[in-house]
């Protein structure tokens, strides 16, 4: 049985290469209920992105009035250009009960933690090893050398703030990993049912078991075609004495 619930956010921070887009892929296909969280950004689109669904495209002007009226939950200013997360749309979705996942550093995970802790599950994902994650880094063929020993050193310093999430997982196994994340949810979509509607169901479980303990109700006398009460049954006649000779 499923209560009404409010949504989960759903934070995953980790290193890069450490299995975070490919957990997060798992996890789109394997449940409907998550969407990913799509952040405002004054960077141009690029030609193979959609606006609103990969980011939702604004002007600086815009940004900086949202900014300013609290309309973002988190905002991070990168390589000269402005994100954020827009709080009606997350609001509106965990309202309904729609889990929201979040790709975001430690910094926008300490900024929503100030705004929605209540609502936040965070987990951070670790390499195996660095070797491993080197060789992941490799495996992409998108990077140079330069570039991946870049990535290292700031894995590095990311992995300095592990202890500022709810759980850390080792990525050996992306299946295992997945399922492990999945598991995640599960306990925090249980931890925010609705009372209200738990209470009223183990009230109904109650009044079942006290109508088990109840006597039984005698049924009432039948009556008679034309409503009449039934008649009496006659008594028997007393026996009558025999006479003397």
């Amino acid at each position: 049985m499923e209560f009404a619930r409010r949504g989960v956010m759903l934070v995953l921070a980790s290193p890069s290469g450490a299995g975070k887009s490919s957990i997060t892929r798992q996890l789109f296909e394997q449940d409907p209920n998550i969407a990913l969280s799509v952040s405002v950004t004054t960077r141009a689109r690029r030609t193979d992105e959609v606006n609103h669904r990969h980011y939702h495209f604004i002007d600086v002007p815009t940004f900086e009035r949202m900014r300013d009226s609290g309309d973002l939950l988190e905002h991070a200013e990168v390589h000269g250009n402005f994100y954020g997360t827009p709080r009606a749309h997350v609001e509106e979705q965990l309202s309904a009960g729609k889990d929201i996942l979040f790709d975001i550093d430690y910094q926008g995970t300490l900024q929503l933690y100030e705004n929605c802790r209540p609502d936040m599950v965070t987990v951070f994902i670790l390499p195996p090893s660095i070797g491993e994650l080197r060789s992941r880094l490799e495996r992409r063929a998108q990077d140079s050398a330069e570039v991946i020993a870049k990535r290292l050193r700031n894995a590095r310093k990311e992995m300095d703030h592990f202890t500022e999430y709810d759980f850390v997982l080792v990525n050996e196994d992306l299946e295992d990993s997945t399922r492990r994340v999945r598991s995640i949810l599960v306990a925090a979509r249980l931890a925010r049912q609705s009372r209200s509607e738990i209470d009223r169901f183990v009230r109904d479980l109650q009044g079942q078991i006290d109508a088990l303990d109840a006597p039984p109700v005698s049924p009432p006398a039948a009556a008679s075609a034309a409503g009449a009460p039934a008649p009496e049954t006659p008594k028997p006649a007393a026996p009558r004495r025999a006479r003397r000779p």
